[in-house]
């Protein structure tokens, strides 16, 4: 599935493309993705003018000249992409968006997993959005953040890093990769972590998110960015689906176990069980 990074780097590779063009003609060639398009989707963008490209979390939000906003979910394998206004279609390809410009936004998806929508309020009042948490990337989450919400919580703090509604967008790869930077153990109580611990791991979910972004996001299966290009951080990748590989840090074969029907990946040197730090009051 498309993750922060890749979202991120679909938005940036959209937005010089996208920003002030004149929506000409909205085609939807296969409604029926993971929530029915709604019969009036083309209607509403035919027209209007594309003013702003965003993202909230792992949904890209085009902003409209009516105040409107368009709110897109890339689903399980899905990319969109700036073609020739000419192309032909492929099989998966449910969605063209034609521009002034001459090209086409053109939305394909496989699996029919992804979502779009057409909001007249504000996008964070949608109720796909409106009770999400935290940008990992948003000063407001750091190590104090992460210290308040793990305090009751005796879940394994890779599970929390998959709860939307406490940390938004860091998905499975992600949560791997900034547990072995922080050298903390997947299967680690949440509320076990101390301050410290929780700083170091802010700082490491920031640091790889960053690093992603940078390389375009990871090539897992479909994933392709707005260009077509695959992502690259698969290459720079420290432990996910490294099994038995050795470790890039102490040479030690990297484990894999499986949590909450995902998979995880450690370094079982690297991050050491340590003994439960004191829980502060």
């Amino acid at each position: 599935m498309p993750e922060l990074p890749e979202v991120e780097t679909t938005r940036r590779g959209l937005e010089p493309h996208v920003v002030g063009q004149r929506i000409l003609a909205c085609a939807i060639h296969e409604p029926r993705l993971r929530w029915r398009v709604a019969p009036d989707f083309a209607a509403l963008l035919t027209g209007r003018t594309i003013v702003s490209a965003g993202r909230r979390a792992k949904y890209l939000l085009l902003g409209l000249d009516d105040a409107s906003t368009v709110i897109w979910h890339l689903g399980m394998s899905g990319s969109l992409r700036i073609l020739p206004a000419a192309t032909p279609r492929l099989t998966h390809d449910h969605v063209d968006v034609l521009l002034a410009s001459g090209q086409l936004l053109r939305f394909n998806d496989p699996r029919r997993f992804g979502s779009l929508h057409h909001s007249v309020a504000a996008p964070g009042l949608h109720p796909l959005l409106a009770k999400l948490a935290p940008e990992p990337l948003a000063d407001e989450f750091d190590g104090a953040y992460l210290f308040k919400v793990t305090r009751r919580r005796r879940v394994a703090i890779k599970q929390l890093l998959m709860n939307g509604q406490l940390v938004v967008g860091v998905g499975n790869i992600y949560a791997s990769e900034a547990l072995f930077h922080a050298r903390i153990r997947p299967t680690r109580s949440a509320r076990s972590l101390s301050l410290d611990d929780c700083r170091r791991l802010a700082r490491a979910i920031k640091r790889v998110l960053g690093m992603a972004i940078r390389a375009g996001g990871t090539t897992l299966r479909d994933y392709v960015g707005s260009d077509g290009n695959p992502g690259y951080f698969r290459q720079k990748l420290y432990v996910y689906e490294r099994d038995g590989a050795p470790c890039r840090v102490c040479r030690t074969p990297i484990r894999h176990l499986q949590q909450g029907q995902r998979s995880s990946y450690f370094c079982p040197s690297c991050q050491a069980p340590r003994q439960q730090a004191v829980r502060k009051k």
